[in-house]
This record gives C-alpha cells, sequence and structure tokens, in this order.
C-alpha cells in the first residue's frame, strides 16, 4: 500500500471519528432538547426551539462531513467550507466565553475541537488532496 493511500485511509478514519460528534451530540440535543445538559426541566419555548434548531444544524453538518469520507481527496470545496463553519461557530463560542464566562467542560472540549482539531483536519485533507493530484 502506498504513502498516500495509507495517509487518506488514516484521513477517512479520522474524520470518521470525529463525525461522531456531531451526529451523536446533535442527535441526543434534536431529540432531548436542552435539559440533557442538565438545565432546568422546563426552558422557555424560544430557547428550547432555538437549541433543538442550532442542533439540527450541528447533526446535519455531520452528516455532510460523512459525505466527504468516501473518495476525501476530491472534496476540498466541501470539506473546507463545512470546516469554516464550525471554525465561525468556534469563534462565536469564544466570544462567549469572553462575555459572558467560561462554559462547562464539555463546551470547552467542543471549542478545542472547533478551533483546533477541526482547522488541522483541514490542513491534512489540503495536503491528501495536493499529493493525489
Amino acid at each position: 500500500m502506498s504513502n498516500l493511500r495509507r495517509e487518506r485511509r488514516l484521513l477517512q478514519l479520522v474524520v470518521a471519528i470525529a463525525c461522531l460528534v456531531p451526529l451523536t451530540i446533535g442527535g441526543i440535543s434534536v431529540a432531548r432538547g436542552p435539559q440533557w445538559l442538565g438545565h432546568p426541566p422546563v426552558v422557555p419555548a424560544d430557547l428550547d426551539s432555538q437549541f433543538r434548531y442550532v442542533s439540527g444544524i450541528f447533526l446535519g453538518l455531520g452528516l455532510a462531513f460523512v459525505t466527504c469520507i468516501p473518495a476525501i481527496e476530491r472534496k476540498r470545496a466541501r470539506f473546507w467550507l463545512l470546516g469554516l463553519l464550525v471554525v465561525a461557530g468556534g469563534l462565536a463560542r469564544l466570544g462567549s466565553w469572553a462575555m459572558v464566562g467560561a462554559p462547562s467542560t464539555g463546551h470547552r472540549l467542543g471549542l478545542a475541537m472547533e478551533l483546533v482539531v477541526v482547522p488541522l483536519l483541514m490542513m491534512w485533507q489540503a495536503r491528501v488532496a495536493r499529493q493525489a493530484r
């Protein structure tokens, strides 16, 4: 197996594992609302609606990343668009931290995923795409 093929397979595996986060968290959040995060049993309807809407987008983002896995070396534009959406969300989360205060550990891990892991995956995908040409 060539180095490119091994690296491509490894990238596909890492992206598949990373997709488990939005698929799992997004799915649970759509189904259960913000209460599953330990918030009061009843939240205002508008907050619940917004939370589930954004969670649906997060779930959809995970599904869209999954479509990049086959032939990942040819999905640069899609992968980068999705990655930039994640980074934009991470920057918004960082702004919340600065304005409102530190979030819980789970959200801090999300921030690391959004502002560190995803940009690294974007650069890795670009490298694999360059090597495949």
